[in-house]
């Protein structure tokens, strides 16, 4: 079988590009790439400088479903890795100061999550692996 890295991107359908491309930057300290407008949406490419990994930000024309549900067939969240347990207690402060909604950092058997939304509802986590 061909093997596979790790994702290259992630695109999203949002409700408002520009306000997601700002959130997402001063939250998540993405960097803007560029803006392009199609004729059946605009698309905001932002850039994790650490990782390299991109995002797309996806604004359609026509929009059938107004505001994201997990419990939706398709995507149910996306998991960023943190390097240490003590990594999500420092995401938590900074949340919290940026008025993020969000759970506490909960311990589990196999590491420990900290979960929060975006402005359209999309569930994002960091995730840190329990070392085995």
């Amino acid at each position: 079988m061909p093997t596979f890295g790790t994702p290259s991107h992630i695109d999203l359908s949002v409700s408002d590009a520009e306000g997601s491309a700002q959130w997402y930057c001063e939250v998540l300290g993405l960097r803007r790439v560029r803006r392009v407008d199609l004729d059946n949406r605009i698309m905001i490419v932002l850039r994790h400088q650490p990782t390299g990994l991109i995002i797309g930000l996806n604004q359609h024309k026509v929009v059938p479903v107004g505001r994201f549900d997990d419990r939706n067939v398709g995507l149910d969240h996306i998991g960023f890795n943190v390097a240490e347990r003590a990594d999500l207690d420092a995401w938590q402060k900074e949340l919290a100061d940026r008025g993020v909604v969000h759970s506490p950092a909960e311990d589990t058997a196999n590491g420990a999550a900290l979960v929060f939304r975006d402005p359209d509802n999309i569930q994002l986590e960091f995730w840190w692996t329990r070392p085995q």
